[in-house]
């Protein structure tokens, strides 16, 4: 089992940066790939960065690539997303995700998650 709490959100202007990190309980952190989503209200939950559990693999939804970073790190249990060049369009709610992997694969569907964080509000002014 693991449990997932993000922090980090808030409110930011456009063009700032804002860094979300992913606390996570359980002793095999290191056997977790990862996810980052996001969801806005009445819409599907959204694709936005995944790493593999080694952090040496990363995929990121096109909108987001060169803009976001996704890391891990296992000895501290933590993932982050480091959003940069923020636009009003990434406000949100985002939510980390995790599933047990025995590979080096990335998931990029939210349906393959096995955990979820409760989610963080990110709002970006224009």
């Amino acid at each position: 089992q693991v449990q997932l709490v993000e922090s980090g959100g808030g409110l930011a202007q456009a063009g700032c940066s804002l860094r979300l990190a992913c606390a996570a309980s359980g002793r095999t952190f290191s056997s977790y790939a990862m996810g980052w989503f996001r969801q806005a209200p009445g819409k599907e939950r959204e694709f936005v960065a995944a790493i593999s559990r080694s952090g040496g693999s990363t995929n990121y939804a096109p909108s987001m690539k060169g803009r976001f970073s996704i890391s891990k790190d296992n000895a501290e249990k933590m993932a982050y997303l480091q959003m940069n060049s923020l636009k009003p369009e990434d406000t949100d709610v985002y939510y980390c995700a995790a599933r047990y992997d025995s590979g080096s694969y990335i998931y990029t569907n939210n349906k393959e998650y096995y955990y979820w964080g409760q989610g963080i509000q990110v709002t970006v002014s224009s």
